[in-house]
């Protein structure tokens, strides 16, 4: 039976890098986890996934068990640590998972370094034209005419910045489900024990306010997001890529997924999630393994 073991490495930038690497196995996969959360996380997946692959879950800079000694400032942060980490283990020629804030870290990854990843899966992803921050109203309602420009603005905002900022500096655990249960957790929830845990691990974030901006400024695509220009790169993303999103996810709108799609090109297509929102692990773990071990198997077949 396979196992995991949580390992930590120092990146040449003095940072501490973190992750979960599963026993046994020979076909690399690495898994990006998304805002709010680590490597913890994955731990359903590294539970249940077919054990031909050898899986490493990482905790991205100021997560989990990351050190955060320099604050990020922009999504390529997140990527070249990434890109730090595959040297020192010597990884190539691997698939990647992206989930939601990790879809962006694994596409920029992607884009900056072509030759690692050959597979690229995009699990509720942010969309390759980022993720908009909106101010919020008096009555607490998003301001959708009122996106946000500046980091100071984003750890301002009333209406999540500071009301999560302050659930986790306070252990305020029945906020904190509160919010995964009406926005992540829609359909199904983890058992009690699990989301103690899950609670645990989101307390350990402490890059709030600069992923909400790295989101809100990330462009890869070639049109503005309406807030800053795309690099236009999207497109240089050669390699097969699956993007999923779950047909009741409440963070990632159908719209995102499509531009995507668009924006990354032929090789990028999509399958949706049936009864499914923004945590397909808890909500269906089986149809999510099915549609990734589908697709990576193919594209072994393949090549």
């Amino acid at each position: 039976m396979a196992t995991v073991q949580l390992k930590k490495v120092l990146l040449g930038n003095g940072e501490t890098f973190a992750y979960r690497e599963r026993s046994g196995g020979h076909i690399p996969l690495v898994l990006v986890h998304g805002n709010m959360t680590s490597s913890k996380h994955w731990d359903v997946v590294l539970e249940k996934l077919d054990e031909t692959y050898k899986v490493y879950a990482v905790d991205m800079r100021g997560f989990g068990e990351s050190s955060y000694h320099r604050e990020i400032e922009g999504i390529r942060d997140l990527s070249d640590d990434l890109k730090d980490w595959v040297d020192g283990m010597g990884l190539e020629r691997f698939s990647m998972v992206g989930w939601s804030t990790g879809g962006a870290v694994a596409m920029q990854f992607v884009i900056d370094y072509p030759d690692y990843c050959k597979n690229l899966i995009l699990l509720a992803s942010a969309s390759t034209r980022g993720y908009p921050f909106f101010g919020t109203k008096e009555d607490g309602t998003p301001d959708i005419g009122n996106r946000l420009r500046t980091m100071d603005e984003v750890m301002m905002d009333k209406g999540k910045t500071i009301p999560v900022q302050a659930a986790y500096d306070r252990n305020d655990r029945s906020f904190l489900r509160g919010l995964w249960n009406a926005l992540i957790y829609t359909h199904a929830e983890p058992d009690e024990g699990r989301y103690e845990e899950y609670i645990n691990d989101m307390r350990t974030q402490r890059n709030l306010a600069q992923i909400y901006q790295a989101l809100n400024t990330f462009n890869i695509s070639d049109t503005h997001n309406g807030l800053v220009e795309g690099t236009g790169k999207a497109s240089s993303i050669s390699i097969p890529v699956l993007v999923l999103r779950g047909d009741r996810d409440y963070v990632i709108t159908k719209e995102m997924a499509e531009e995507i799609v668009e924006d990354i090109g032929e090789n990028a297509v999509f399958v949706e999630l049936k009864n499914s929102g923004h945590s397909p692990l808890i909500d269906d773990l089986d149809q999510l393994l099915h549609q990734i071990q589908s697709f990576l198997q193919m594209k072994e077949e393949l090549t």
